[in-house]
């Protein structure tokens, strides 16, 4: 949502001059009535209303290893029209009064658009275009066009019959840019904007459901666990998954540092996310908050958003040179005037060193209490938008726990961590780029996908205000040659038709969803059939991490509440440090040494138990150089395991399960000038 800076991006400065060269096709829609009993044919579709321009059956089933085929759009706004105000995206994805009403623009952007003004602070130029949209579509949807609605369900209804079997609807606002924005008819406030677009969703099921003869019959199917998921999928229908993308969840902002969020509020609001159906979410985005530093944007965006993070918080981004080959996205220099218009007087937007490319805010300790809140219900964490020592964090945590909930939409976490991310079990999906730009990402992260048997996914973010593949041009090699075959062999896809104008990828782009099949196509063309088939693995290895993650069971700490020693306990007037400090649950307390490499801490587990994997939580004074020893008798160790480039943090060692009844964990060389500190040391079976 709302994204700069990504990679393989395309602009075609002449879209608008071929946009209206398109010719317009005359034909109105009929109402579909009914090619017989085909089951994927309603029998009421609205009339007028868009085509599909698909014919052939959907498929259904599995393949012959039992998984579920098709592909995954990890990331997309249908109902972002009910968020920021409700007048930020124009139109509608579906409406009881029909085409017309659904596919109209913001009153504000009649007759000629010269108010339409976030599609020129967005786009550049003036904002002018013919706001009509049913049934000319003269100017918009188009791919460049961020403020029109690009998800009408008919449209999503040609991705599904093109293959797609899973959407994640992520419900998504954000309260400042509604609060600056110059045009609204509703609250701002981002929970209960959440709240509205969770019941259209199910709304929108109950529309596509009438269509097919009553409940549970359409093909849009909205579900809440994997096991659910799966059988839309075995019938050919689409598994629509819900999300959230908002800067504020729970009300968790912070004001000049101060969190305005209590772990009660994470608590409730997780649950009533949870009964909502959602089943993803973002726990930062855009502005830091109560819970994690962000990922910066870069350019005018970055610095328009930069003072969104001001007006919101109080302060402004703050950076510091990366401590590792992980980075933030550069926040550079460059001048947004309309957004600084808005700051206080004599307030200047901070200026920021090209070699100080890392958020300094990571993970708090809300945050760490809403991702663990997170785990014990099962729901998977998008990484996306949360700065590189956010993400080193959670990746940490769900190391220790071997939790899969882990995923990356859309192409905003930092690409060095994607090994992490499957070696958990997680996804990822990469950002709808152009097809040479996609298919170029896609091989770089191939042979790990081949490595780790998965499937790949794309992250459309359509409604997001972020922009889609341009046109390639009538005369581009290997372009689109219209009607093609659908990936399974069994439909035929032609170009799409709404109203009075037809769409063609080569000439438009990726102007709206329903020419997500004909993207793909353009990636089979332009870069082969691997990737396709990669992708088109994606619903199997999606469910495979969501089932995983509703069946994680959290492993059973050996070490809690143990008997426990030290070679020595660093003295304070104030608090204790003694050994048991690290072994009572409570992140806020620990253990530390005298200020002397070589220390050691030790677990008593009172029995002979099989370890397999120890988890240590350093506060800032760690070592550089330890090992893990067992023992049966405490007094012969064993070394299982051992490190020489510690740099603190949460670490995880695990190795060959053991029989031992003692556990120590013996420091070598410090990381830092004082002594050796652990919040917490777990140890686990495996």
């Amino acid at each position: 949502m709302i994204s700069s800076g990504r990679p393989y991006r395309r602009k075609n400065i002449t879209v608008v001059s071929l946009l209206l060269l398109v010719l317009s096709i005359a034909l109105g829609p009929t109402p579909s009535t009914a090619a017989g009993n085909d089951w994927w044919d309603p029998t009421a579709r609205p009339a007028p209303d868009s085509r599909i321009n698909v014919t052939g059956e959907p498929f259904t089933g599995t393949d012959a290893e039992g998984k579920v085929r098709g592909f995954v759009d990890a990331h997309d706004h249908i109902l972002s029209n009910e968020a920021f105000g409700g007048r930020l995206i124009c139109g509608k994805a579906f409406s009881e009064q029909g085409v017309a009403d659904a596919l109209k623009d913001c009153p504000e952007h009649y007759p000629d658009g010269s108010l339409a003004i976030f599609d020129f602070i967005t786009n550049g130029g003036d904002g002018k275009h013919d706001p009509n949209g049913w049934p000319t579509f003269k100017d918009w949807p188009r791919h460049d066009s961020l403020t029109h609605q690009q998800n009408y369900y008919a449209w999503i209804e040609r991705a599904w019959r093109g293959g797609q079997r899973v959407l994640v609807n992520d419900l998504v606002t954000n309260g400042v840019i509604c609060s600056v924005y110059f045009f609204k008819d509703r609250s701002c406030d981002e929970m209960t904007s959440i709240r509205l677009q969770a019941k259209l969703t199910y709304d929108m099921q109950a529309y596509v459901d009438t269509m097919y003869g009553g409940p549970g019959k359409g093909w849009f199917r909205v579900v809440t666990d994997s096991a659910q998921a799966r059988k839309v999928i075995e019938q050919g229908k689409l598994a629509v998954v819900m999300g959230v993308e908002t800067s504020e969840p729970f009300g968790c902002k912070q004001v000049l540092d101060i969190a305005q969020c209590s772990k009660a509020d994470i608590d409730k609001g997780l649950d009533e996310l949870h009964a909502l159906g959602v089943r993803s979410m973002f726990l930062c985005h855009k502005f830091d908050n109560a819970l994690c530093g962000v990922r910066f944007d870069s350019g005018s965006l970055g610095t328009a958003i930069n003072v969104g993070q001001f007006l919101s918080t109080g302060t402004y981004w703050k950076t510091e040179t990366c401590k590792g080959p992980q980075h933030d996205n550069p926040i550079g220099n460059a001048a947004a005037p309309a957004a600084e218009k808005k700051l206080p007087a004599g307030e200047e937007v901070p200026s920021y060193s090209a070699d100080a490319r890392c958020n300094v805010r990571g993970l708090t300790d809300l945050g760490e209490y809403a991702v663990r809140g997170m785990m014990k219900r099962g729901m998977m964490l998008e990484i996306d938008h949360m700065s590189v020592k956010a993400t080193g964090r959670v990746l940490d945590i769900f190391e220790a726990e071997s939790y899969p909930g882990v995923l990356s939409s859309h192409s905003w976490m930092d690409m060095d961590w994607t090994e992490r991310v499957y070696a958990l079990g997680g996804f990822i999906a990469q950002y709808m780029h152009g097809s040479e730009g996609f298919v170029a990402e896609a091989k770089r992260t191939e042979a790990l996908r081949d490595k780790y048997g998965v499937g790949y996914g794309y992250g459309t973010d359509m409604n997001g205000v972020g922009g889609w593949p341009g046109p390639r041009g009538a005369d581009a090699p290997n372009k689109v040659i219209y009607p093609f075959t659908s990936v399974d062999g069994g439909s035929v896809i032609d170009r799409q038709t709404t109203g009075e104008r037809t769409w063609d990828l080569n000439t438009d782009g990726a102007a709206h969803y329903g020419l997500v099949p004909d993207w793909i196509e353009d990636i089979r063309r332009v870069g082969g059939q691997d990737t396709v088939d990669d992708l088109f693995r994606g619903a199997e290895s999606y469910l495979g991490t969501w089932g995983a993650s509703e069946k994680h069971k959290a492993g059973v700490n050996l070490a809690a509440g143990a008997a426990t020693s030290a070679s020595s306990s660093e003295w304070s007037l104030f608090t204790s440090h003694q050994p048991n400090r690290a072994v009572d649950g409570d992140r806020r307390t620990r253990w530390a040494s005298d200020w002397s490499d070589d220390q050691w801490y030790q677990v008593d587990l009172g029995s002979a138990r099989t370890v397999g994997r120890v988890t240590l939580d350093w506060e800032q004074a760690y070592a550089k150089s330890y090992r893990i020893e067992l023992s049966s008798d405490g007094q012969n160790w064993r070394t299982a395991w051992s490190t020489t480039a510690g740099d603190g943090g949460l670490d995880t060692a695990r190795f060959a399960g053991t029989p031992a009844r003692y556990v120590r964990v013996h420091g070598l060389e410090r990381g830092t000038g004082w002594g050796y500190s652990l919040h917490e040391v777990g140890v686990h079976s495996g």
